[in-house]
């Protein structure tokens, strides 16, 4: 394999080269972490005590408390952000309406868009696509990777459709047409969350219809975590994972450590220096074009938040590694820069599930199904389905 892990940036989809940016920058931070944090405790320790005297006239204690507590300023910026935060959604949910989910003709189907309710109440952006005609023989629900939408794999939607796969997908909280500031993850178990309540959703509507799940670089983390769960492993037929983040380090210990603090100091902050597109993940320059031209798709500098987070979940499913039961496919490219091959391959060798199968793609970056070669991936997934199917189905010698 012509990746090692010595070599392998510590990224993940759509954040090329900017964790480890973050992450040493985090590291130049801690002086002034420690310093700011000092700094708040002496001022909470001098502030004198406002006292009221019982003579004071109502209007002039009104005074005294507006000069003593500065609240009504930052709740009239906190008001502000929340307004321009649900203008943007507002601008990008019509954004995700307007995203094409069917092509030329080439494949005809029933689609779909609509707002699914999360676990926390907010509006998540879902699409559907069906076939037409024919009995559904299963279901993928796709789990996007940081900071794309769920509108970009309609292609390959088409393609299960073919197959008489149903395809479902939903935009994460601070993504495509979904609730949240752009870009902004406040905590992948949300979206861990989010993806279980989705999978009962269409659980529900489709009784029967066997069901898997899909998702793609931080979307593949997010995936295997929720079927960790003894509760969502049984509703599974099993899990597709393409290029998915695991073992994402930081560059330095000492950055590990702080990096949780200063997620909490400033969760929202962007790093205006670091690089917007980062290295390729196709080898295909019209894909390449077509991801970091549209306008749902987040290409700012990553938020201190979502690097700890990506570090967080990362750093618990490694070392969970042998107490992955549920059935699963991974996919990965060899000469992938964003995420490592070789946790992929760890993943496959530790993970104690019966039904496992894995594919490395000599030579093929990190958006697998954005490949020159995409159809043959999609193809590779739809075989790996149907044959998972006629377990479950009975039809082939194995285990549920």
């Amino acid at each position: 394999m012509a990746s090692t892990s010595g070599e392998m940036e510590q990224l993940t989809s759509g954040a090329s080269n900017r964790i480890i940016f973050i992450l040493r920058t985090l590291r130049k931070c801690l002086v002034f972490v420690l310093s700011l944090v000092l700094s708040l405790l002496l001022v909470l320790r001098l502030r004198p005590r406002r006292r009221v005297s019982p003579l004071s006239t109502p209007e002039e204690e009104e005074e005294e408390v507006e000069e003593a507590d500065p609240a009504p300023s930052r709740r009239w910026r906190r008001k502000m952000a929340w307004k321009l935060e649900e203008e943007d959604t507002a601008r990008r949910r019509s954004l995700a309406e307007s995203v094409e989910m069917v092509g030329d003709g080439e494949i005809s189907c029933r689609w779909s868009s609509y707002l699914f309710y999360g676990r926390r109440g907010n509006a998540l952006f879902s699409r559907s696509w069906l076939p037409l005609s024919g009995e559904l023989r299963g279901i993928l629900i796709i789990i996007h990777g940081l900071n794309e939408h769920s509108g970009r794999y309609s292609q390959f939607a088409k393609q299960l459709n073919s197959s008489h796969l149903g395809v479902y997908a939903m935009d994460w909280i601070g993504h495509g047409g979904s609730d949240g500031l752009h870009g902004y993850v406040p905590s992948l178990d949300y979206v861990v969350v989010d993806t279980e309540a989705f999978l009962e959703k269409i659980r529900s509507e489709n009784p029967g219809v066997p069901c898997f799940l899909f998702g793609h670089s931080t979307g593949g983390a997010v995936v295997l975590k929720a079927a960790s769960s003894p509760s969502i492993e049984d509703m599974l037929a099993g899990i597709v994972l393409t290029s998915p983040a695991l073992r994402v380090k930081p560059a330095h210990p000492i950055v590990g450590a702080i990096a949780p603090i200063f997620s909490l100091v400033a969760p929202r902050f962007q790093f205006k220096g670091a690089n917007k597109r980062g290295i390729p993940v196709s080898r295909d320059p019209e894909a390449l074009l077509a991801k970091y031209s549209d306008p749902l798709v987040y290409t700012g500098p990553i938020r201190v938040r979502t690097g700890h987070e990506i570090l967080r979940i990362t750093a618990y499913l490694t070392r969970n590694f042998k107490s992955i039961t549920v059935p699963f496919f991974v996919l990965h490219g060899t000469e992938d820069k964003v995420t490592d091959p070789l946790a992929s391959q760890d993943l496959y060798n530790q993970a104690p599930s019966v039904f496992k199968d894995i594919k490395l793609y000599d030579g093929f970056l990190h958006d697998l199904l954005f490949e020159p070669e995409r159809e043959d991936v999609g193809r590779d997934i739809i075989d790996w389905m149907m044959k998972r199917l006629d377990v479950v189905n009975g039809s082939a010698p194995g285990l549920w």
